[in-house]
């Protein structure tokens, strides 16, 4: 801070800056080194901002120190520099600003001084006018934070100033509680420590951190190779569909070969990313290069740690995020929220030759597949845990592993009570070669599951040739009792456990009270008299089960054919655009939600609101309506809408590996974050049980610059203006369930 200083008018009001030099004793030679910011309209500026040296800058009692004071007359023609550049002469009259004075002090005077502070006096170029005073304190910054190092700054006479330091420990950043675990997810801290005067005569101390984060690389290679997995599966169910009728075979010939097309792109990129080294942060710069559209732009936390000598410690965390959108594929014909509506308009209106079905019900195909790959292998593990509790003789065990096979199987059943499987069925059936219906093959309920059959020149309706062998009629209750025989097998093994464990029940009551040695005689003789009688009903569901999974695993593979081919290339177009845009707005909730769990960690009311409402997450937008940014924010409205099929899980750390885990395909992913053990015992029951927690993102977009005023005036806001009032709706419905749920006291 500077006082007096002298204008060259006397109602001039000075727009001031100071630029820092330095004189390094072995090289004699003027180095340009930082600057503050510019505070305008006072002849007494109080700089918000000091000049700091951090610990590994070459620094010594010699090292000469020189401060320059300029009047900014243009802003806009004047620029800050803050990098070290060579100066060798006095510094040049640019025409945005002109010099007031300057001044030269040692660092050696500086430290031996009493108080270790120096007032200097500001000087012309010439060393002969005086336009005013400067004051430079050492300010001794393990004072502040145990284990730090003196950084020189600057401060104003009689009267205090903002000090700033920065620092290199990660420490500082996490805290030693949580130091390895957000270590794992933070990286390359930056830190400033800032002081205020306070009404009182006292000092508020703020640190500023910022980082950035392994999670902008994690995360979406994790998802890539989820999505990889996920379309090598639905690939391999499109060939197992079974023999086609020519048009349909043909169709998912098209359908496979575009869809290998895509899957060595997803390939191809998560190559690429496993090749990335060095810093985790993408720049802005960086937005438009294929082999990081998944990455999220300039994704950084930003802390603000204020300490007050009255007033409780205060946390503030954000996390800055670029807008989740895929620059690199462009936005000439709009963003997702425009491309989605246009497409899907397209496919029910144009007369395809294939069945549609409605977004709902290819997502409901999509889940019931899901539920298949889940379920089945656990219920084949169950059911030979009940084999092996059998053969062990072990009531406990026995009872044990029937109530898991019954709670599963129960599952699997409920998961093919829709309409939709029964629909497909009959669809796959027309399908097939030689088929022959006196009506035209359109699935029941069509009105309301959409499946709507287009007619026109439709293969499968051409009079069967006399080669193609008939089929028989299609029995439409055929699948009821398909699917009902695996509720009646698991009945059937119900009964039998049960008779065999009251039947050992009463033998081993009689057996016990005659004879102890005919008891175990009797043990062992019944141990295989259960194995033998419940193996063929466990054989009988498995095969059940086997049939109906064949059945509805083809005929929800049928569905999603149908997606695929009423859209190609489109639709797997969407679909990569969709998962560019869901990577990058992921990545910055798992940042978030990492963040947000470690402060609240000793906050009850945030714990118990994690696991009994879920977690809201507010995103503000500063994007146009203009241009570009118009389908950029078509794109960030779906990514991040797109983030409430999200669910976290809290599980305790098996490793030193705290890196978040990512399970479950598109449209359903949990995240797994990990806590080492100390911290993990912090949390409620609910949370260390395994509770899936919920999120609510929303978005409110705010247009802040020239291209929004232009849209404003001369464009188009609704856009904004839709999306904030379907934001506002959710936010609405998360404020009534938080209040239903945990009423204020």
């Amino acid at each position: 801070a500077c006082k007096d200083l002298a204008a060259a008018t006397r109602d001039r009001k000075l727009n001031t800056f100071i630029q820092v030099s330095v004189v390094h004793p072995a090289e004699h030679i003027l180095t340009r080194y930082s600057s503050t910011e510019i505070v305008e309209g006072t002849r007494d500026p109080l700089f918000l901002t000091g000049v700091t040296f951090p610990p590994e800058y070459p620094i010594y009692e010699e090292t000469k120190i020189k401060l320059t004071v300029y009047d900014v007359k243009d802003k806009s023609q004047d620029t800050v520099r803050t990098g070290v550049l060579p100066d060798h002469k006095e510094p040049r009259a640019d025409v945005g600003r002109s010099f007031l004075g300057c001044t030269t002090f040692r660092v050696g005077d500086l430290v031996k001084s009493k108080e270790q502070q120096l007032t200097l006096t500001l000087r012309t170029s010439d060393g002969g006018r005086t336009v005013g005073t400067i004051e430079v304190n050492l300010v001794k910054m393990g004072e502040l934070e145990d284990g730090e190092t003196d950084h020189i700054t600057t401060d104003a006479q009689d009267q205090k100033c903002a000090l700033v330091r920065e620092c290199t420990a990660t420490e500082g950043l996490s805290g030693k509680d949580n130091l390895p675990s957000l270590n794992a997810v933070l990286k390359n801290p930056i830190c400033k420590l800032y002081r205020f005067p306070t009404s009182d005569n006292k000092w508020m101390r703020i640190r500023e951190q910022m980082a950035e984060t392994t999670l902008s690389f994690h995360v979406p290679k994790e998802l890539i190779n989820l999505h990889i997995k996920e379309d090598m599966r639905r690939n391999q169910e499109l060939k197992d569909l079974g023999e086609l009728a020519p048009h349909w075979d043909n169709m998912r010939k098209s359908v496979i070969a575009h869809c290998d097309q895509m899957l060595s792109m997803y390939q191809d990129t998560l190559a690429e990313l496993g090749k990335h080294a060095g810093s985790s942060f993408k720049s802005s710069c960086s937005k438009g290069e294929k082999t990081l559209e998944f990455i999220p732009i300039n994704l950084h936390l930003q802390r603000m740690d204020v300490h007050s000598p009255r007033l409780k410690d205060a946390l503030y965390d954000v996390i800055t995020v670029g807008a989740p959108a895929a620059h690199f594929q462009g936005f000439k014909n709009g963003g997702l929220r425009k491309l989605l509506s246009k497409f899907e308009a397209e496919r029910r209106n144009t007369g395809y030759q294939c069945i549609y079905y409605s977004p709902e019900n290819t997502a409901k195909a999509k889940e019931v597949l899901s539920n298949i790959n889940h379920l089945q292998p656990l219920i084949s593990s169950h059911a030979d845990l009940l084999l092996n509790s059998a053969s062990q003789h072990s009531p406990d065990s026995l009872k044990n592993s029937l109530k898991m096979l019954s709670e599963k199987t129960e599952l699997f059943v409920h998961a093919f009570k829709d309409q939709l499987v029964r629909s497909a069925l009959l669809a796959l059936y027309t399908a097939r070669p030689g088929c022959v219906l006196k009506q035209p093959a359109v699935p029941r309920n069509s009105a309301e599951e959409g499946g709507d059959l287009q007619h026109q020149d439709h293969p499968s309706q051409i009079k069967r040739q006399d080669s193609i062998p008939h089929h028989s009629e299609y029995d439409e209750e055929e699948w009821d009792r398909v699917w009902a025989n695996v509720g009646k097998s698991l009945n059937c093994v119900i009964a039998m456990v049960d008779r065999l464990l009251e039947k050992d029940n009463i033998s081993n009551i009689k057996e016990g009270e005659n004879d102890p040695s005919a008891a175990d005689c009797k043990v062992l003789h019944t141990g295989g008299d259960w194995y033998e009688q419940l193996y063929p009903l466990v054989i009988t569901l498995k095969d059940c089960m086997g049939e109906v999974v064949t059945r509805a695993k083809q005929s929800m593979a049928f569905v999603l054919l149908q997606e695929l081919a009423c859209g190609l290339p489109q639709c797997l177009m969407l679909t990569l655009r969709r998962d560019i845009v869901f990577s990058q707005a992921l990545t910055g909730l798992v940042c978030g939600f990492i963040i947000k769990l470690h402060t609240g960690l000793h906050d009850q009311g945030f714990l118990q609101q994690l696991h009994t409402v879920g977690l809201l997450v507010q995103y503000e937008g500063l994007l146009s309506t203009y241009s570009e940014e118009a389908g950029m924010l078509e794109d960030m409205a779906v990514g991040i809408s797109d983030l409430q099929k999200v669910m976290f899980k809290v599980i305790e750390a098996k490793s030193e590996d705290f890196l978040p885990v990512i399970t479950g395909r598109r449209e359903h992913y949990v995240i797994e974050v990990q806590l080492p053990a100390k911290m993990f015992e912090l949390l409620p029951q609910e949370i260390k049980q395994g509770k899936l927690l919920r999120m609510y993102p929303v978005l409110f977009n705010v247009g802040i610059n020239e291209q929004q005023t232009l849209a404003e005036r001369f464009g188009d806001t609704t856009l904004q203006e839709n999306i904030n009032q379907e934001n506002l709706e959710l936010l609405k419905e998360y404020y009534k369930l938080f209040t239903e749920k945990m009423p204020p006291d």
